[in-house]
């Protein structure tokens, strides 16, 4: 039997009321920080007015200020952002690292499954925000470039669903080689990644743009990683993760045009999860 998609979501809305972590997140998760853990600097630079609206806009599905408290994000720290998409977490690291802080930003290599859009959209907003963000120093990341920051620079590196993207360009591996090589002994990778389902076997090009959280841990234990934590604020149980469009069918790109759209736009954005790897401190 064939159940409608408005059935889906009146299911889905049931099962968030009953139901906490998600069957695919293997081990404990954290408690999630409260907004009383958040530095007061970073809330501010959440808060600030002078941020693109259509940035903030999305603050309620990106829990910012709560998912960079929970990698360990302080002010006088190295940061690389991997792949800032049209800049949405760079309006607020920005401002936050500049007073005391280092802010690396690895950008997509030029023709990078044509991210170069997502690049001039990134630059144009940084121009406009150029008063708040403070010095980035841009490196890349792509065939070809994986100096992302100077060997055993960073304090921490950040990737906000991007991993999918790496897996389809065959250098995933090669990407998180290049976070190893960054950190400093000790330093954190965060991950967060649209989850893919665990009764499916991983697709090693995530064509859908799901990525299996257990795919995700063995990957960054190949790199050298290991898993210090995890977190479930950017779960979504709603999301069923079989959309025709792949993740993109849901908020905020809705792949399909008005099909459907209230219905999807009901679902959410996607399940995702949220991982903290440190480098060994034995590790160079």
């Amino acid at each position: 039997m064939r159940i409608s998609l408005k059935t889906r979501a009146l299911l889905g809305a049931l099962i968030v009321a009953l139901v906490t972590i998600p069957a695919s997140a293997p081990g404990r998760a954290t408690a999630m920080p409260t907004s009383a853990n958040v530095d007061p600097a970073l809330a501010a630079a959440i808060a600030n007015a002078a941020r693109t609206p259509a940035m903030a806009a999305r603050d309620a599905v990106r829990h910012q200020g709560l998912e960079l408290t929970f990698f360990g994000l302080k002010p006088a720290m190295t940061v690389v952002e991997l792949w800032p998409g049209v800049g949405y977490w760079t309006e607020i690291l920005g401002p936050y690292l500049a007073p005391r802080g280092q802010y690396y930003v690895a950008l997509p290599a030029p023709g990078d499954k044509g991210e170069d859009e997502g690049t001039a959209r990134w630059r144009a907003d940084v121009a406009a925000q150029a008063g708040r963000v403070g010095v980035i120093h841009e490196t890349m990341l792509g065939v070809g470039h994986f100096d992302i920051a100077p060997p055993g620079s960073a304090d921490l590196v950040l990737t906000f669903r991007n991993l999918h993207n790496w897996m389809d360009g065959g250098y995933a591996d090669a990407a998180l080689a290049a976070c190893f090589r960054a950190l400093k002994s000790g330093g954190i990778l965060g991950i967060e990644e649209h989850r893919a389902r665990t009764d499916q076997p991983q697709d090693p090009r995530a064509k859908n743009g799901y990525v299996r959280q257990d795919y995700t841990i063995d990957m960054a234990k190949r790199a050298g990683f290991v898993l210090v934590d995890s977190s479930e604020m950017n779960a979504n149980p709603r999301d069923t993760k079989d959309w025709v469009g792949g993740v993109w069918t849901l908020p905020p790109t809705y792949r399909l045009g008005e099909k459907d759209k209230d219905v999807y736009r009901a679902i959410g954005e996607s399940d995702r999860f949220t991982l903290k790897f440190v480098k060994p401190k034995t590790a160079k």
